[in-house]
C-alpha cells in the first residue's frame, strides 16, 4: 500500500470539502478550489479527517493513490494558509515593478518585459530586486514563478538574472589571461 496515500489528511475546521460527480470542491477562508478525481479512487471524510482509498491494487492505481492524496492535501493547505514564492533579481540596473495588472521587468534587454498577472495569483514587488508571488493554488504559483524566472535565468559567470530566493547558483571561472613569454 502507498505510504503517503494511506495517511489521513487533517481538515481544519474552517475548510469545507464536498464531492459531487467525480469532482472535489475545497472551500476555505482564502478561496475555493476544485479538481476532477479519478474514478478509481474513493474519498472518505470522517471526524475532520479525509482518507483516500483505492478499489484495485494495480501499479497505476497505487501511483494515483499517493498523487491524489498529495493534491488534496495541497488544496486544503492552499485555501487555509496559501502559498508564496519569492524571486530575487540580481544585476546592475535590473529591476521589477507592478503596474496595474502587469509586472514590468527590466532585466538587461533593450526593452522592458511586461508579464501579465493572472486573476487568481497576486504578484508584488516590495523592493526593486524582489518579486513575491502568492495564491491558493500551489501549481499555479509555482508555474508563474517558473515563467518569470525563465525571462532571464541566472547565468553561471556573474550570477546575473532572476532566481528563486535562496537558490544556489554554481559559479564558473571565466577565461584565463593569456601569458606572454
Amino acid at each position: 500500500m502507498s505510504r503517503l496515500g494511506k495517511r489521513p489528511v487533517a481538515v481544519p475546521k474552517e475548510v469545507k470539502i464536498e464531492q459531487k460527480g467525480g469532482i472535489i470542491y475545497v472551500q476555505g477562508p482564502k478561496g475555493k478550489l476544485e479538481r476532477k478525481l479519478s474514478g478509481r479512487l474513493i474519498i472518505e471524510i470522517k471526524d475532520n479527517e479525509l482518507t483516500v482509498k483505492r478499489n484495485v491494487d494495480t501499479k497505476e492505481d497505487r501511483a494515483l493513490h499517493g498523487l491524489y492524496r498529495a493534491l488534496i492535501f495541497n488544496m486544503i493547505k492552499g485555501v487555509s494558509e496559501g502559498y508564496k514564492k519569492e524571486l530575487e533579481i540580481q544585476g546592475v540596473g535590473f529591476r521589477a515593478q507592478v503596474q496595474g495588472k502587469t509586472l514590468n521587468l527590466q532585466v538587461g534587454y533593450s526593452h522592458p518585459v511586461n508579464f501579465p498577472i493572472p486573476d487568481d495569483v497576486k504578484i508584488e514587488a516590495p523592493k526593486q530586486n524582489l518579486i513575491v508571488i502568492s495564491g491558493i493554488d500551489k501549481e499555479k504559483v509555482g508555474e508563474i514563478a517558473a515563467e518569470i524566472r525563465a525571462v532571464r535565468p541566472p547565468e553561471p559567470y556573474k550570477g546575473k538574472g532572476i532566481r528563486y530566493a535562496g537558490e544556489y547558483i554554481k559559479r564558473k571561472v571565466g577565461k584565463a589571461q593569456a601569458t606572454t613569454k
